[in-house]
């Protein structure tokens, strides 16, 4: 998957800000391919006359804020799970290393794939939430605002109701790890070099195919996913799915008998044209946040350019160049008590 790179010379909480904030932004820009996808795998009227229609009959029906529909939700699901993906890794990673610190690209990306299952069980309420905003008519909702949904949700369904569908993560989880595998074990073949030479720009394309190949190949389990967290008795037209199923293998039966194979991957072209502008955006955002706390911490003279502060150590940690600031700081006040008191 395509991920920022970490950079020591920033702080937990500046890299934990410059994520959230480069996750905010590119979620937001990308929101209405977000939302066509999600009504497609649902399988609600709108999707039935294909992609560039579907745009159409929400904007017609719904009007334009249509588009942003459970984008706030998203982005508030954003934070928590990056935390407890980002901790969840650190301790997998941490517990298969090796003697010198080394860990195998296979582990690493199971590693990820394990972090994404722990941080998605802590946070699948708020994507249930998403889902139940989404699928709804804004003009005639049900739900309004993330807290009511939740409560709603609770009252008339129960707590089970808030992780329906949570097992299709797993599942997912599997086939969406072998091909990130597949990927990265193959680009020094496609680029015809060591993966140590690639350059950001082949990193970032690399990061968008692993994305693209992992999230076909684990899509049919968000769809059936997604039209379980739809699915309630208790809405009209039971949340707009176009199946009816009485549980997860009913519905990929359903779905397979009355829709075809294919359906199983509606959406997907919304969801692979979102994949290199979201990741565009989470990158340059990333990067311009960066440049801005690196400038106040120390190590590049203007937050408009990466040009290095001269005799700064770029190894440094912000708190050891902070305290080695303050070292020189307080020794040339001392040198220049000194001069003045030898004047006198």
């Amino acid at each position: 998957m395509a991920s920022v790179k970490k950079d020591d010379r920033l702080t937990r909480s500046q890299s934990f800000m410059c994520v959230g904030f480069a996750g905010f932004f590119s979620k937001t820009v990308t929101s209405p391919l977000e939302v066509v996808k999600i009504k497609s795998q649902v399988g609600t009227f709108h999707s039935k006359r294909g992609f560039w229609q579907s745009f159409l009959l929400v904007y017609q029906n719904e009007g334009l804020r249509a588009f942003w529909k459970g984008n706030l939700t998203s982005c508030l699901r954003l934070f928590p799970y990056t935390a407890v993906h980002l901790t969840t890794y650190k301790k997998i990673v941490h517990l298969h290393m090796d003697e010198l610190g080394f860990i195998s690209q296979w582990r690493a990306i199971l590693a990820g794939g394990l972090a994404g299952v722990a941080a998605a069980l802590f946070t699948y309420p708020l994507e249930v939430a998403e889902t139940r905003l989404i699928v709804q008519n804004c003009r005639q909702p049900t739900y309004i605002g993330v807290v009511h949904t939740l409560s709603k949700i609770y009252r008339s369904e129960g707590l089970l109701a808030l992780y329906r569908g949570f097992s299709l993560t797993l599942l997912g989880a599997f086939p969406f790890s072998v091909g990130c595998y597949v990927v990265h074990m193959n680009l020094d073949k496609i680029w015809q070099e060591p993966a140590s030479r690639f350059t950001p720009l082949q990193n970032f394309i690399n990061g968008c195919l692993a994305a693209g190949v992992a999230q076909t190949l684990s899509y049919p389990f968000e769809t059936v996913k997604r039209k379980m967290q739809a699915q309630s008795a208790r809405l009209p037209h039971f949340g707009g799915v176009d199946v009816h199923f009485s549980g997860t293998i009913d519905c990929f039966v359903q779905v397979v008998r009355n829709k075809g194979v294919l359906s199983l991957w509606n959406g997907l072209t919304a969801n692979t044209i979102k994949i290199v502008p979201y990741f565009g955006l989470l990158f340059t955002c990333f990067e311009m946040c960066k440049q801005v706390c690196l400038y106040r911490n120390g190590y590049i003279v203007s937050p408009l350019s990466y040009k290095l502060a001269p005799g700064v150590d770029q190894s440094l940690g912000p708190n050891e160049l902070q305290e080695v600031k303050r070292y020189l700081k307080n020794r040339n006040f001392g040198s220049g008590e000194s001069s003045f008191g030898s004047q006198w």
